[in-house]
């Protein structure tokens, strides 16, 4: 694996591209969250397939999808990243979070937990925040049992699980993510026995388009509040989503949706994750530079205006 390319320098955050033998490509992002620098909140955010056979409605990891990584390949971006900050192989941060979320959906890939079961060993720091995100594919089920051993066993208080639902109509939701997966109540169970007294909420997020569904009354039949919060995040403006009308229902100016207030009289912890909007012209926060690579086309407006650099 040998990196390529990244953007431009920037102060919030960077995309790479690696790419493999095979000429398979990925992309990883390191990021920093405004008013935090580096030494207070470090995120690295990997990919763990080439490409995605999931095809979400407005993700461009989707449609090209070209096998699963190791996890040498998966450790290789971490690695990577780490020396780059830190030469002395530890990273010096008060929160070292690494996020399962770039390309392709995690629970695919068995390397995966043993990234999770080898990380300990291979940076032995206190700090350390796991997160994995998920669609919650049909057949993952022994994935699933795995990881919630693994969390027991080494991050009992320390994980975060998100589940990706993006709407609370079924219908709509088979729209956007287009593969079996499990139904709210399959969710709700294992959440049930995830979640650990003490310990981290599991979030279900929510990328909010205009005319979808984000309904609290449904969420409240399967989803108990002192074990699940929400997360409303923007539809990013990837070339998917502007290929499939997808819009975001949170732009830059306006005020965060109305909804978010009545999941809190329901009882819901609840997160409006826009972050910085500069993150959009970056490419860090969702897209991938690689589909504007492969397409050797324009894309969107407002999104990968930060150009990559070969290295």
């Amino acid at each position: 694996m040998r990196v390529i390319s990244k953007t431009e320098s920037n102060k919030i955050a960077s995309v790479y591209v690696a790419g493999n033998s095979e000429g398979k490509l990925i992309e990883f992002v390191e990021s920093v969250q405004p008013p935090f620098d580096v030494g207070k909140k470090w995120v690295i955010i990997v990919s763990t397939l080439f490409g995605c056979p999931v095809d979400c409605s407005f993700c461009d990891a989707g449609g090209s999808y070209r096998g699963r990584l190791s996890a040498e390949e998966i450790f290789f971006q971490i690695d990577y990243l780490v020396r780059q900050r830190f030469p002395s192989g530890k990273p010096e941060t008060e929160k070292f979070k690494v996020q399962f979320a770039r390309m392709g959906e995690p629970s695919f890939n068995p390397a995966v937990l043993e990234v999770l079961e080898r990380f300990p060993g291979e940076y032995p720091v206190a700090n350390f925040v796991p997160s994995l995100s998920s669609v919650a594919p049909h057949g993952t089920d022994h994935f699933f049992e795995r990881l919630l051993q693994i969390k027991k066993d080494i991050y009992d208080h320390s994980f975060q699980l998100q589940f990706s639902l993006h709407s609370t109509d079924m219908t709509q939701r088979d729209e956007l993510i287009p593969v079996r997966k499990w139904d709210f109540e399959q969710i709700a169970a294992y959440g049930g026995r995830f979640y650990s007294e003490g310990g981290k909420k599991l979030s279900l997020n929510f990328a909010l388009s205009k005319n979808y569904h984000l309904d609290p009354s449904v969420l409240l039949k399967f989803f108990d509040p002192r074990m699940f919060l929400i997360k409303i995040t923007p539809v990013n403006p990837t070339i998917k989503a502007t290929l499939n009308g997808i819009d975001s229902l949170i732009v830059p100016g306006v005020k965060g949706p109305a909804v978010a207030d009545e999941l809190k009289l329901a009882g819901y912890e609840v997160i409006v994750s826009v972050g910085e909007w500069e993150e959009n012209r970056i490419g860090s926060n969702c897209g991938q530079y690689i589909r504007a690579i492969e397409r050797n086309g324009s894309v969107p407006a407002g999104s990968y205006s930060c150009k990559l650099e070969n290295i």
